[in-house]
């Protein structure tokens, strides 16, 4: 059999699949169907120091091959994280990204600090969130602001940092080197596209704040080439995810440059998809004559 195991900028994976943040909780929902310690790491929703409540009204908005989230990233809390969820996982025998959010950048170091002595593989900081201090844009939409958080999260643990980059933005091979000069390990792309849509019967947006993030089988090829991009601009790992389905999704993020994949939408509609992927690369590499999925990294004959 193929060897499966990757290194994601010092965190050791059995196997280069995980899952999208915001699309598996902490496993537990999908204990049932999925065995979280068969992945490579389960990737906990977005955590924030104190509980967030999430946006009011409509949050789903199925859109042709994806759908359109405004949830919010409604989360219990870090302490709640660190009570119920991350004891869950460590029984399970689960490797642990947790993806960390805030609107301050104090508040992702304060989250960091208060995950340290908890079992947790690796930190993927979630630069999309608005910044507060500096009028609600996104910490991810400019060098400076990314500098600024990836640096203070560096100071705050030895953990390897995966930091998850916005496509929303005019080139995103500066934001990569940005993080990657800030400290970050590892990178991970893409978070959702801003969409929107609208209910012609009322004349409304559908979301109460307008705009959602787009996922799924329609933002992959923007994903692929980002994360191809992206492999040229930097030396550390890349974390690829944007519409992933099955193995074949992986393997062609895999040749572009990643060294592992997250499957996110997929999880709703078939909640066996991650573990699916898990079986499908390795019968691949077997039927290819593939010894170790490392092969696979950068593989892509332009």
């Amino acid at each position: 059999m193929a060897l499966m195991n990757v290194d994601l900028g010092g965190l050791s994976m059995k196997n280069p699949v995980t899952v999208a943040s915001g699309t598996f909780a902490a496993g537990r929902e999908y204990a049932d169907f999925v065995d979280v310690a068969k992945l490579g790491a389960v990737t906990t929703k977005g955590v924030s120091l104190n509980g967030w409540e999430g946006n009011p009204g409509v949050r789903i908005a199925e859109t042709p091959s994806g759908i359109l989230n405004s949830i919010g990233l409604q989360n219990p809390g870090v302490e709640h994280l660190k009570e119920h969820d991350l004891p869950w996982l460590s029984g399970q025998g689960a490797t642990v990204i947790v993806n960390v959010s805030g609107h301050s950048v104090q508040e992702y170091v304060s989250v960091i600090e208060a995950l340290e002595e908890s079992p947790v593989g690796a930190y993927e900081i979630n630069i999309s969130c608005p910044n507060v201090d500096a009028g609600g844009m996104a910490m991810g939409c400019s060098c400076a602001s990314v500098e600024e958080v990836v640096g203070r999260c560096r100071t705050a643990t030895e953990r390897p940092l995966i930091v998850k980059l916005t496509p929303n933005v005019t080139d995103v091979t500066e934001i990569a080197r940005a993080a990657e000069a800030s400290g970050a390990d590892a990178l991970s792309l893409i978070n959702t596209l801003l969409g929107m849509a609208v209910d012609i019967r009322t004349r409304r947006s559908v979301f109460s704040r307008v705009v959602g993030g787009l996922s799924g089988p329609a933002v992959r090829p923007v994903a692929l080439r980002m994360v191809w991009q992206c492999s040229g601009a930097v030396s550390i790992p890349l974390l690829g995810m944007g519409g992933i389905a099955t193995a074949e999704d992986a393997i062609s993020f895999m040749l572009a440059g990643a060294t592992a994949v997250a499957v996110g939408t997929a999880n709703f509609a078939n909640p066996h998809a991650a573990a699916d992927v898990v079986d499908g690369i390795q019968a691949w590499c077997e039927e290819e004559g593939v010894e170790d999925v490392n092969e696979l990294i950068g593989g892509l004959i332009c």
